[in-house]
């Protein structure tokens, strides 16, 4: 089995795959399980649909963002500053900053209670040294050994899909609400579809896979800088760039698939219906599943914070560092990008100590869904008209059909925020 693994990672297919997968997997962290668990719990299998939806929708919109990272050889939040008025990217790049760091909260509150139910002890003890041990691997890592742990944390993920296969479900009706699913337009399906499409195209997305993609060019995994004259190169790269993001995204979606689903034969069929916090889902599931699932369902919460509140850190200074011209970027030392690095530390010891303030979590997750919800529609315009400029991208600017699909994951989003404001 080890042999196979071995053979397996260095496999060249799986060597190509890098800021896609970690992007995709990124995005289903603790408040996202959290999210996935309400949905699958109140409306069974009748919020499958919503998965299926948003993958060609979040495949573009992402491959969007890792073209312009890879082409211009810069992050998005100095792209915007070289394009957009300064407040358009203070008023972007703050939002991020504080979602981000109220979303690493929600994330390492549920990562401490997962471990809590585990091992007992203290849950609040537990999201303490969670977060100090994300920070310093952050901080103490060089950069392609970081990533490469970052891919294996992917790995956590699979606990969902092994959930599933610890109860009984219904395959052909699985299918028949999949492809038929019966939606009533109430408040509280709006507001679930509102956050289901939020939770799944989130702003530090983007932020994260651009800055992965100039990443690579800086430390010549990718096979050095791109220009957009550089034609044959480029072509290359943006090959990767595409199957690695269908298959990020279609990895990330596969295990939301599978969380909502879990929840669906488990906590929904028992009538269990409100799921506050994935460590609750956790906790319901005991009963129900058995210890495996359980214990597979726990680790997977703690596997998936230790990837996502890096990516939620890492994002949000990448875009404050960019926004300064500060130096940036996880190849460097310490000493050499001290801002970089400690905007990291801010977010995360931000977010640890949210916990100490007696705000609820999950309060934290609905303020941080609300805001990635609201910046998501702005940003996604922004990011488009980037990715068109010729100016910028040169030969290689986003042609319609990418485009077009885009602008379908804008709309999409903007309706989601509509709705959720009208249903407050």
């Amino acid at each position: 089995m080890v042999k196979l693994i071995r053979d397996i990672a260095a496999h060249p297919g799986v060597k190509q795959l890098g800021p896609g997968l970690v992007t995709g997997a990124a995005d289903d962290d603790p408040s996202g399980i959290a999210t996935y668990s309400q949905a699958g719990a109140q409306f069974g299998f009748n919020m499958l649909w919503t998965v299926v939806f948003t993958y060609p929708l979040m495949v573009g919109i992402q491959m969007v963002s890792a073209r312009i990272g890879c082409i211009t050889g810069r992050g998005l939040a100095a792209n915007i500053k070289a394009v957009f008025p300064r407040p358009v990217l203070f008023g972007i790049v703050g939002l991020l900053l504080v979602a981000n760091t109220v979303n690493i909260a929600a994330d390492i509150a549920a990562m401490g209670q997962a471990m809590s139910l585990l091992v007992g002890g203290s849950a609040r003890l537990y999201s303490v040294l969670f977060g100090l041990l994300c920070l310093g691997l952050q901080v103490f890592l060089r950069y392609e050994k970081y990533v490469g742990y970052l891919k294996w944390l992917t790995l956590a993920l699979l606990s969902y899909v092994a959930v599933v296969f610890t109860a009984h479900v219904p395959w052909g009706e699985v299918l028949r609400q999949v492809a038929f699913p019966t939606v009533t337009l109430d408040r509280d399906t709006i507001l679930t579809v509102a956050a289901l499409f939020g939770t799944t195209i989130s702003p530090y997305l983007f932020f994260w896979q651009a800055a992965q993609e100039m990443e690579d060019l800086k430390s010549g995994r990718a096979g050095g800088t791109v220009l957009p004259h550089a034609s044959q190169v480029a072509r290359a790269h943006l090959r990767r760039i595409r199957w690695d993001t269908l298959f990020g995204m279609g990895f990330s979606n596969l295990v939301a698939f599978f969380i909502i689903l879990s929840a669906a034969v488990t906590l929904h069929a028992a009538g269990i219906t409100t799921i506050q916090t994935s460590a609750d889902a956790a906790a319901a599931l005991r009963p129900l599943g058995g210890p495996f699932a359980f214990l597979l369902f726990s680790l997977g919460i703690i596997g998936t914070g230790m990837l996502a509140v890096p990516v939620l850190a890492g994002s949000a200074a990448y875009a404050v560092t960019e926004s300064f011209d500060w130096k940036t970027g996880l190849d460097m030392q310490l000493h050499e990008a001290k801002e970089f690095y400690g905007i990291i530390a801010f977010a995360t010891v931000g977010g640890v100590l949210l916990n100490f303030t007696g705000l609820d979590p999950i309060r934290a997750l609905l303020w941080s869904a609300d805001i990635n919800c609201v910046i998501a529609v702005p940003i996604m315009a922004v990011m488009l008209r980037l990715g068109s400029d010729r100016s910028i991208m040169g030969s290689f600017a986003i042609r319609s059909q990418l485009r077009n699909l885009g602008w379908a994951a804008t709309t999409l989003m903007g309706v989601a925020v509509g709705a959720m404001f009208a249903t407050l």
